[in-house]
């Protein structure tokens, strides 16, 4: 290892390791309890219409940019295997919660683009059941509009799960071989 490079998590002494794996295990449950809080309370009192596509498109905009600032830092990182560990713990409950309230709105202006009325709980136990393939039938999407949401969901559930799930490796590969070459960026040490 040369002077340059950081310690693997292995190689760091027992208390340090712990005390990092601790950080990123606060970092990874406070951040998704950050992102549930303010889907709970933020004013989500507009229903979901053709002007809020603009709004949608810009939010998956600014997903890609988290996406790809995220792969950067990894990259960049003393500890990249961390590091992708609390990416994930931002990445996928955004998107999550992203289509959550977009249900929710949507059943909010369109009462008929659900069997029932969408809650917030309900949009966001919809959101995952769609995510996790699972599909219990209890909820399901009744209009084309909707239909069309959760179409775009599960394609972009597909694209996480693949494309980003593999940036995210490839990114802590990039990472772990720029320690063990002893290559730190500009202003890392």
């Amino acid at each position: 290892m040369s002077a340059d490079s950081a310690p693997s998590l292995a190689d760091l002494e027992p208390r340090r390791r712990r005390r990092l794996l601790l950080a990123t295990l606060a970092r990874s449950v406070v951040t998704p309890a950050i992102l549930l809080v303010l889907y709970y309370t933020l004013p989500l009192d507009q229903p979901l219409d053709g002007s809020h596509a603009v709004w949608f498109v810009l939010g998956f905009v600014v997903f890609a940019a988290a996406v790809s600032w995220q792969v950067h830092s990894i990259t960049h990182s003393v500890q990249p295997q961390l590091r992708a560990i609390e990416a994930l713990a931002v990445v996928v409950p955004v998107f999550l919660l992203m289509f959550a309230g977009a249900y929710y709105l949507l059943s909010a202006g369109q009462p008929d683009a659900f069997p029932e009325s969408l809650g917030r709980t309900d949009a966001l136990y919809f959101t995952v059941t769609v995510f996790a393939t699972v599909g219990f039938g209890d909820i399901a999407p009744t209009t084309e509009t909707s239909r069309v949401l959760v179409m775009f969901q599960m394609i972009g559930d597909l694209v996480l799960v693949g494309l980003v799930a593999k940036l995210i490796v490839g990114a802590v590969n990039i990472g772990i071989s720029r320690i063990a070459s002893g290559t730190t960026p500009p202003g890392k040490h």
